[in-house]
């Protein structure tokens, strides 16, 4: 096996995740992907001469209809039911403060 997982590549990879581990933790993920590796690893000592590439998984394709654009309801149809619209647009709670670039769904403001 040409690559090893280690402590620090486990750190490495928890830092790009956002995740954290404590030392019994880190210790099973390090075994589990040396696994993966070594497994991953094994399959590259199989005889694939006389095997075809796998492009798709099935013969079978994508029956997809026609993008036809149609006007199925109304813009004033679709504002009926909204709990707050203007004229012409729903009104939906402000999700993104640009000050924080948080959202402040909690507050439930309109903002």
């Amino acid at each position: 096996m040409s690559v090893k997982i280690d402590e620090k590549m486990i750190d490495h990879l928890a830092h790009l995740a956002k995740l954290e581990f404590n030392a019994e933790e880190k210790a099973e993920i390090m075994k589990d992907m040396n696994r993966m590796l070594a497994f991953v690893d094994s399959l590259s000592k199989l005889d694939t001469k006389n095997v075809e590439p796998l492009v798709y998984i099935s013969e079978e394709t994508n029956v997809l209809r026609e993008d036809d654009a149609k006007i199925e309801i109304t813009q004033k149809e679709a504002l009926l039911n909204a709990p707050k619209k203007d004229s012409d647009y729903f009104k939906v709670p402000k999700v993104v403060d640009k000050k924080q670039g948080t959202g402040n769904r909690e507050q439930g403001t309109d903002n």
